[in-house]
């Protein structure tokens, strides 16, 4: 059998379990192998590029959201360094909270807080990682069904474990999930940096 659409995967969960009372539970299973991609996976197709206003303190992160790649402001391509909130918080006291051209960040309560607070209105780019679109019967698949079904069947299997109990297939189960995940990052690693002979740069700004 197939397996490239939610109702494929639910049938397909279905059949390895082999049992008729866990049928109404496997969305569930499937919705906390979701939750676990959002946290191991860090894929260039989870990757987004969106336009940001920054014309006071805070920033409303995306809905979407899960971690920052980069941020810049459009003007000069400047990339605001991530600080923690606690270092950002010095520096805007040692300013006394003067205004000025955005310098920084930090990731607080849904939101980006830049320092210094802006002087004007600004634009910007915001690559980050977000959270992959959940399969339903409304939406039928997404880009790790697509491309990394074994992914969803054996994250959604190891979550049978409290209803299986002792069940030896779920050490079997979380074992190749586990290198499915760890084959997902390290397509990315390839895409995104094989052969490209990485070097550490410093940039500065003046």
């Amino acid at each position: 059998m197939s397996l490239t659409t939610y109702t494929e995967l639910k049938t397909t969960i279905a059949n390895w379990l082999d049992r008729d009372d866990l049928t109404a539970k496997i969305p569930t299973f499937i919705s906390l192998a979701e939750a676990e991609f959002d946290r191991a996976l860090r894929h260039w197709r989870m990757e987004i590029r969106a336009n940001a206003n920054i014309n006071s303190r805070y920033t409303a992160l995306p809905a979407d959201f899960l971690e920052t790649i980069r941020f810049h402001l459009d003007a000069d391509e400047r990339v605001l360094d991530l600080v923690t909130p606690l270092s950002l918080q010095k520096k805007r006291f040692q300013a006394a909270d003067a205004t000025g051209t955005p310098e920084c960040y930090s990731v607080i309560a849904g939101a980006y807080e830049v320092y210094p607070t802006p002087d004007t209105g600004y634009t910007g780019q915001i690559y980050y990682y977000a959270k992959t679109a959940r399969l339903s019967d409304a939406v039928a698949t997404n880009w790790i069904l697509t491309n990394y079904p074994d992914a969803y069947l054996y994250g959604s299997l190891i979550h049978t474990a409290p209803y299986l109990m002792d069940d030896a297939r779920i050490a079997v189960w979380t074992a190749l999930h586990q290198n499915a995940i760890s084959g997902i990052n390290g397509n990315n690693d390839t895409a995104k940096y094989g052969g490209s002979g990485l070097r550490m740069q410093i940039n500065s700004y003046s």
